[in-house]
């Protein structure tokens, strides 16, 4: 069977990234502009000898969503936390390429010695994510918390995707920082120093809402009524005294550009147009998402979940376009679908390009370090201790269901 890899159409011809929008799409993450054309053979010759050059000097990270031209330079492929312990266990690489994100590198760079340099090709290549939850105001939620009398029982939690400033005001709250793999292993362990699940502590999820409430609703037999929404853009967070005193679960308003564009629309289109197909989404998705899919994970969950699916099945997978596309090339025996309407790359991961790449890696193999990657030392040391809490963690059970 040949490779399949079909994107819905439900309202005419699919819209690729620059050239229309869909105004039922979340506002606010329009595409704009177009990926540029696949590099000219001379820069992908200079990349093969500049990596060349550098040998085992670097050690070269590349996150799933990079573009694929990215990726074939990787030394090691992953998601965020994945190829921050893969950056960790190469003590003897003098210099990090990170091909991802901003918080990222600077995971990379509190895991890794002070003797490795950390390198991001592009600094703009940040996260939407991860910049709606600022430092300052998380710390001025923390106040709104302790003002409604909660917050010496509630337990902040916050997702890999966020700053290196955030990770530190986990570490220094007793919190835990964790991953969409175990997300639920990490609310059970917050809740468990509240008085359990049933008890009448709180965590505070910070940044991604959607990632919360799935798991906690999904996972942990909460109710959404248990959650509230904190807008840090409205006074007290939006929320009475006597809300954040009932709730259970405290979210950030905060999600993905990307997983926040997959609507339950897109399901049911996709399940009439495809009799039998097996909706796969990431847990950043909404709720309604979710709850419509077969099967929610993370990003090496659905990954795995390809790798064992049975011959001849279809697949409408609703994470980012570059990693799609690579599960289709790589499964030609699946009919491998993009849930949304509408086709949109994560655009700060696809700021790390060949050029950026490359420049990089010429720029170090001449001894030039550029664009590296610090933590302030007090930032990086309460981050580790969130980090390492999480480590301490037991290891999640694997997800399947939705």
């Amino acid at each position: 069977m040949s490779a399949t890899f079909t994107e819905p159409r439900p309202s005419g011809a699919l819209l690729l990234l620059g050239e229309g929008s869909d105004l039922r799409s979340e506002r606010g993450v329009e595409c704009t502009g177009a990926l540029p054309p696949a590099s000219d053979p001379d820069l992908v010759e200079r990349a093969r000898v500049a990596r060349a050059a550098l040998g085992d000097r670097a050690f070269v990270l590349g996150h799933h969503y990079q573009r694929d031209e990215v990726i074939a330079l990787a030394d090691v492929t992953g998601d965020s936390f994945k190829l921050a312990r893969e950056a960790a266990a190469r003590p003897d690489a003098e210099y990090v390429i990170f091909c991802g994100v901003h918080f990222m590198a600077e995971s990379a760079d509190i895991l890794t010695h002070d003797g490795q340099a950390v390198v991001l090709p592009d600094l703009q290549a940040g996260c939407s994510m991860a910049d709606m939850a600022d430092i300052a105001q998380v710390e001025e939620a923390w106040e709104v918390l302790a003002d409604a009398g909660v917050a010496d029982r509630t337990v902040p939690v916050t997702y890999m995707n966020s700053t290196a400033a955030i990770k530190a005001f986990t570490g220094r709250h007793g919190g835990t920082v964790c991953t969409s793999s175990n997300a639920r292993v990490a609310l059970q362990w917050a809740f468990d120093r509240t008085g359990g699940v049933d008890g009448d502590g709180k965590v505070l999820f910070m940044p991604d809402q959607h990632l919360g409430r799935n798991t906690a609703v999904l996972q942990l037999g909460m109710g959404l009524e248990d959650c509230v929404v904190y807008d840090p853009r409205r006074p007290a967070g939006g929320l009475t005294e006597r809300e954040l005193r009932d709730a259970r679960m405290i979210l950030w308003r905060g999600h993905c550009s990307v997983h926040g564009r997959f609507s339950a629309e897109n399901v049911a289109q996709v399940r009439e147009r495809v009799p039998g197909i097996h909706v796969l989404v990431h847990p950043e998705c909404k709720h309604e998402v979710v709850a419509a899919a077969d099967q929610v994970g993370s990003t090496e969950h659905i990954i795995r979940a390809l790798d064992a699916a049975e011959p001849g099945s279809a697949w409408a997978i609703g994470t980012e376009l570059n990693l799609v596309r690579r599960l289709a090339a790589s499964h030609p025996e699946l009919a491998v679908h993009y849930l949304d309407s509408t086709v949109c790359f994560c655009s700060t991961m696809n700021r790390i390009d060949l050029p950026h790449l490359v420049w990089a890696m010429e720029e170090l193999a001449a001894g030039r370090v550029v664009n590296r990657i610090t933590v302030d030392a007090d930032d990086a040391h309460w981050a580790r201790v969130a980090l390492d809490q999480m480590l301490a963690l037991p290891a999640p059970a694997p997800t399947t269901a939705g």
